[in-house]
């Protein structure tokens, strides 16, 4: 398997580990995990716990961009080290993303959205390429 595709493994395993991290604040902030109505809980939570449920939900929009990307690059045979970097990038920005969005970075996690989403036009640009 390719590094691109190991990646885009890893990025659809983002929001899943960001639930993880929303269930840890939902137990610690509200006492429980209420797995009855996860998302009514989830909606009570407020500072860190909120911005893990939303680091997760923009994970998830991130993930068919560039699954998409990925895809388009490898089938239009692209060159494959130019694609690894950009998804080795995107990867990195994506768990950054996640970091500064907990962490309210707001400006920080506005770059690494910027540097994800430039890694997709990126890989596009390859397959054009190609």
């Amino acid at each position: 398997m390719t590094t691109p595709f190991w990646c885009l493994v890893l990025v659809a395993g983002l929001p899943i580990g960001l639930a993880l991290v929303g269930d840890y604040f939902r137990h610690a902030d509200l006492g429980s995990v209420d797995n009855r109505d996860p998302r009514g809980q989830a909606a009570r939570l407020q500072g860190a716990g909120a911005r893990a449920y939303a680091a997760q939900a923009n994970a998830w929009e991130a993930l068919p961009l560039f699954s998409v990307a990925v895809l388009v690059a490898h089938l239009s045979g692209g060159d494959p080290s130019s694609s690894a970097i950009a998804s080795v990038v995107f990867l990195i920005a994506r768990v950054a993303h996640a970091v500064f969005y907990i962490a309210d970075q707001s400006t920080l996690r506005s770059v690494s959205f910027l540097v994800a989403f430039g890694c997709c036009i990126w890989l596009v640009a390859i397959a054009a390429g190609a």
